[in-house]
């Protein structure tokens, strides 16, 4: 299904681009059982050129990663659970047993082994619609906040927060550090409909209170990323990154997959979906 990585052992070639490489045609449904088979357009290489990218910007962009029929299986399984158009709807890969297939299949997690490792685990889901009805900008930000099982007091850990009865905590940079964002593109998204612009390097400061954020704004050109329908995006949490509403109503909807690899410290945990 996807592809970035540093797990599975895949072929890879050096003199391309991880958005530019080809992937065949392969069956993505790891259940076993009667849930629809989600297919993928390309076979992606999965290993040192990801990497290299994502430790270098913050983020990479891989095209072509799923092919129509298997975004029209995932728009019916959404439709089919009743999920709308809103600002984000959580625990999607609970809510929706299709995402949970997606979001634990073998070219999911081969892609994001490429950047973490084999003992990469899904901490987060949520899916986003932008819409005529339901539209909205955020300013630049990185994304510091985690969901955990129970509030519990740990050095390091503040800022809680309660999200759909969940409580939330900022989480340290070295937590932050070792996780990865996958963002699977419904629809083709570009600055008209409020695609996401980065900072490229600035998941590397640390981070960022908001002289730091402004000094970064100043210094460095944002990067649109402009990702076309069944490609992926992938990104540092600490990346800064900012959206403009929609300025034309087509939608925009992205399945946002978070993934760490270490468990938490002083009896945190995560909620594993």
């Amino acid at each position: 299904m996807l592809n970035s990585g540093s797990g599975e052992k895949t072929e890879s070639n050096a003199t391309l681009k991880p958005d530019e490489l080809i992937r065949s045609v392969s069956p993505a449904n790891d259940s076993g059982g009667p849930l629809p088979d989600l297919r993928t357009n390309n076979t992606l290489s999965t290993g040192h050129d990801l990497r290299a990218e994502v430790d270098r910007n913050g983020f990479a962009i891989v095209r072509n990663v799923f092919n129509p029929e298997s975004i029209a299986l995932l728009e019916k399984a959404l439709h089919d659970a009743g999920i709308t158009s809103e600002h984000g709807s959580r625990r999607i890969a609970t809510r929706v047993p299709q995402i949970g297939i997606l979001a634990r299949s073998s070219d999911s997690l081969r892609l994001v082994s490429a950047v973490l490792g084999k003992e990469a685990f899904l901490v987060q889901s949520i899916f986003f619609d932008k819409s005529r009805e339901s539209n909205w900008k955020v300013p630049w930000h990185q994304d510091q906040t985690i969901p955990v099982k129970a509030h519990i007091p740990v050095p390091g850990f503040g800022g809680w927060s309660v999200k759909s009865s969940i409580p939330h905590v900022q989480a340290p940079a070295n937590v932050l550090e070792e996780m990865l964002i996958l963002r699977l593109h419904l629809d083709e998204c570009n600055e008209e409909n409020g695609a996401l612009r980065v900072l490229p390097g600035s998941h590397s400061a640390g981070k960022l209170g908001t002289d730091r954020i402004r000094w970064w704004r100043e210094t460095v050109v944002p990067q649109m990323c402009n990702v076309t329908a069944g490609g992926v995006l992938l990104m540092k949490p600490l990346l800064l990154h900012a959206s403009s509403a929609a300025r034309i109503p087509t939608r925009r909807r992205v399945i946002h997959l978070e993934y760490a690899v270490n468990p938490l410290p002083g009896g945190l945990e995560w909620i594993l979906e």
